[in-house]
């Protein structure tokens, strides 16, 4: 099946939707305050966070593409050596940036560093190197799970009720005890951007079925339930009001331009721009918080506008893109060379 073009782009849109939020309303963070960057456009950045669920949708629909035909042993070493490598050179990055810039706004060392290599960090209790490491956690559990259901023949056969039964648990633990540790290993608080990526990807393939239709609906559903009960979260950490009504609205607006951009049959760009977009797009997100805001916090307050910012934001963007041009592919190839030398071939079974 012919990769799919459009989700590149809307890759980017859904990064500097997180930019926009990061720039716009979130800015530096200070301990556990908040101050905007630009303030005077909170009003529009604060939903700039829902860029995250909709490259989770983004991510269910290409997760099942890659996986397609793959052994669990393919499918992790392609995984692998797609993210960690690219990750490890962003963080180290980030790390000597901030040590080389200084600044009262983040602190670094070589135990935060080397914590960070594992990238769940707080799980041995140091911060992560930049806080928007977490979504990296959550897209690497729904990675592992899916290895793991590729390895026991559950994936893609059993699909719909692997996610028929990640739906009910997710939603039995959202609204009952809310558990942390099924939080962690069940992804229950994205269940359903994920399911409905990996729906999205069906339809794809050519399913119309009723099955089809109700699961996605169900999916669907769940994940509005999801953009909506987080805004608990975001009250806590910012003291504004989030309107429900905007969050699903703007969510579902981003599931349908999904599902419109799996729909079409001509490229909006040539390939080459296309692929270029969307492989910038990893390293772009990596790097644009917590060193955009050390080189940020470098300039004197009557300069940190948005033309100063857009500056970072470029500057950043043009980083991104050397490094998946000159760096991320060979990184990727000797890294995918190394693991399937290394690991057994039984481990495909």
């Amino acid at each position: 099946m012919n990769r799919v073009e459009a989700l590149d782009l809307l890759r980017l849109v859904a990064v500097l939707g997180v930019v926009f939020y990061h720039y716009g309303f979130r800015g530096p963070n200070i301990g556990d305050h908040t101050w905007a960057a630009l303030p005077y456009l909170s009003p529009f950045a604060m939903y700039g966070y829902l860029g995250v669920p909709a490259f989770f949708v983004i991510s269910g629909f290409v997760i099942a593409y890659s996986a397609e035909g793959r052994t669990a042993r393919e499918f992790a070493i392609a995984r692998f050596s797609r993210i960690y490598p690219t990750f490890v050179l962003c963080m180290t990055i980030t790390a000597l940036g901030i040590l080389i810039l200084g600044g009262e706004l983040f602190h670094v060392s070589f135990a935060r560093w080397a914590a960070n290599l594992a990238i769940a960090s707080p799980a041995l209790g140091l911060p992560y190197m930049d806080s928007a490491y977490w979504s990296l956690v959550i897209e690497i559990t729904f990675y592992a799970w899916v290895a793991v259901f590729i390895a026991t023949g559950l994936f893609p056969r059993r699909l719909d009720a692997l996610v028929l039964a990640w739906l009910l648990l997710s939603m039995a633990n959202e609204l009952t005890a809310d558990t942390t540790i099924l939080e962690k290993v069940f992804l229950t608080d994205n269940a359903g951007y994920f399911a409905t990526g990996l729906m999205l990807y069906e339809f794809h393939r050519g399913r119309r079925d009723l099955m089809w239709f109700c699961i996605f609906g169900l999916s669907v559903g769940t994940a509005v339930f999801h953009a909506i009960h987080s805004l608990g979260w975001l009250h806590a950490h910012s003291d504004v009001v989030f309107q429900p009504s905007v969050v699903a609205t703007i969510f579902l607006a981003s599931v349908a331009v999904i599902f419109l951009a799996t729909r079409l049959s001509v490229s909006l760009l040539p390939p080459k721009i296309t692929l270029a977009i969307g492989a910038l797009t990893y390293p772009f997100y990596l790097l644009h918080q917590q060193l955009g805001y050390t080189i940020l916090s470098r300039f004197p307050p009557q300069y940190q506008s948005a033309a100063t910012i857009c500056l970072i934001v470029l500057a950043i963007a043009a980083v991104s893109w050397a490094i998946c041009r000159y760096i991320e592919a060979p990184l990727r190839t000797s890294t995918r060379q190394l693991l399937s030398k290394a690991l057994p071939l039984r481990a495909a079974a």
